[in-house]
């Protein structure tokens, strides 16, 4: 059994605890040994470890895939290997299936498996390859099928690095300054707000001024009316799906207004 980590061995008391099921598990492991992810890693926030399906395949040739009853293209994976994975290392539940016909995965559901760490101490998750996975696998097996979105990659390992990354950033420890994940699009439903650094000016264009003039008050107002008016302008199925109370009607007609104006100039 293949079972790949970086660096220290985490704190089982503070570490959420991943396991990755998949043909390709280097695939997973490097990506998530790197920037955030091989930090949290490191620092003992997040406890990853891959496995290898074939290692479990019972023939010389490692075989995990056979051709479909009732005929059709492609290969599937075979229920027998990935079980005896699965039973080998007895791990976190719920077991997620990476598949295009799954729930859609968004910042709510990154938030729902962050929140393990404190309930089952972590998750795992399947990898599919070729047309699919044997149905009596999944029927015994996996928990729940989760989906990146509407289209077909070649496999589940991106999948489960998205899912991955997502989550992490949420785990306490995990950025440099735990805010920060607050603050990003999604988390409160909406867009983020736009984003200066140094130069102040570049190429003609200034830094609006509110950032400049150390009120956090108006900073915070202004960011707030940012993340509304982007939204309206590039996701307003999003505004749709959320409650706005007076103050922020009033922010986001504000913004609507002056967008108006400008466009009629």
């Amino acid at each position: 059994m293949t079972d790949s980590t970086t660096g220290a061995d985490p704190s089982p008391t503070t570490a959420l605890r991943i396991d990755v099921f998949s043909l390709f598990p280097g695939l997973v492991d490097q990506f998530c040994a790197q920037s955030l992810l091989g930090k949290a890693r490191t620092g003992g926030v997040l406890d990853l470890r891959c496995h290898d399906i074939r290692d479990e395949a019972t023939d010389v040739h490692r075989t995990v895939d056979d051709a479909p009853y009732g005929g059709g293209a492609g290969m599937v994976m075979k229920a027998g290997p990935i079980f005896a994975s699965v039973e080998a290392v007895d791990p976190p539940r719920p077991l997620l299936l990476m598949s295009p016909g799954g729930r859609r995965f968004d910042q709510s559901m990154a938030a729902e498996l962050s929140e393990l760490a404190d309930t089952t101490g972590g998750f795992s998750l399947l990898c599919g390859r070729y047309e699919g996975i044997d149905e009596r696998l999944i029927q015994q097996e996996v928990d729940e099928e989760w989906s990146l979105g509407d289209y077909v990659i070649s496999g589940g390992e991106l999948a489960a690095m998205v899912c991955i990354d997502a989550m992490t950033r949420l785990l306490p420890g995990a950025l440099g300054h735990d805010d920060s994940a607050q603050q990003d699009s999604f988390s409160e439903g909406l867009l983020d707000y736009p984003h200066y650094t140094r130069p102040e000016d570049y190429r003609g264009v200034r830094v609006p001024q509110v950032l400049m003039n150390g009120n956090h008050r108006d900073i915070d107002t202004w960011r707030e009316q940012q993340a509304l008016g982007r939204t309206w302008q590039r996701r307003p199925d999003l505004l749709e799906a959320i409650s706005l109370d007076a103050r922020q009607q009033g922010l986001l007609d504000e913004f609507i207004a002056e967008f108006e104006r400008t466009r009629k100039r």
